[in-house]
């Protein structure tokens, strides 16, 4: 039971930071750029239950932890979510487009700037004590949350902060076009990253998170100071 709660701890937690801390940038950024929106709304705020969205915040990652917990080997090794989009008046901003490509872009850079704090956190020790194996896990699960999170936002396809940044660099016509893709874009993301691999046994994007994450753990460590050589997912 002990053990259940500290998987549970160690891959829940993580994940509501990232989220949260996600959309937090979403709103400090617009309000930098003069749009009050997310503050006048209340959602300027670490408050998890501000951000909560009935998907992807309880359905998909309840779905994944009881998964994980009923099927072999009967651990989480990985949780994914999102989180209400923080509500943005682009009209208020000097030039919309640019502004709202700014705005998708402070998530993901949230996301990697928190998986950095978590490298310079990291304990390197030939010997961890106890409390030292359990803090550099919990850092680990918070470094793997934000990076995934990160990358995953940056795909080109909108409502995902990738498409937003794509439709504030294309050019006018195209960027309309790729504008368009909102509506269908969270079923073809949806459609991609849960239902195909399940019909197909493909799995596009997790065969490319499986090898862009070692090399992005690589590439923070070194940012932090820190030379982990192949990383293999357990640094202590």
């Amino acid at each position: 039971m002990n053990h259940l709660i500290l998987d549970l701890v160690l891959a829940v937690v993580p994940a509501i930071l990232a989220i949260t801390l996600h959309e937090a940038a979403h709103g400090y950024a617009a309000l930098a750029l003069g749009d009050t929106t997310a503050r006048d709304a209340g959602r300027l705020t670490l408050n998890p239950i501000a951000h909560i969205d009935r998907f992807g915040t309880i359905i998909l990652p309840g779905f994944l932890l009881v998964t994980q917990l009923l099927l072999p080997p009967h651990r989480i090794f990985f949780m994914f979510g999102w989180a209400k989009p923080v509500p943005v008046a682009a009209y208020k901003f000097r030039d919309p487009r640019r502004g709202m490509a700014l705005v998708a872009t402070a998530g993901p850079l949230m996301n990697f700037f928190l998986a950095w704090i978590g490298a310079l956190l990291m304990p390197m020790s030939d010997n961890p004590s106890m409390a030292q194996q359990l803090f550099g896990q919990f850092l680990i699960y918070f470094m793997l949350s934000n990076i995934v999170l990160g990358l995953f936002n940056l795909l080109p396809v909108p409502p995902l902060d990738g498409g937003r940044i794509a439709v504030g660099i294309l050019p006018l016509p195209l960027a309309r076009a790729w504008a368009r893709l909102e509506r269908a874009g969270i079923l073809l993301v949806l459609l991609v990253v849960f239902i195909l691999p399940r019909i197909s046994g493909y799995d596009p994007v997790g065969q490319a998170l499986n090898h862009v994450l070692p090399w992005a753990f690589r590439v923070i460590f070194w940012l932090a100071g820190k030379n982990i050589g192949g990383f293999d997912g357990n640094v202590i």
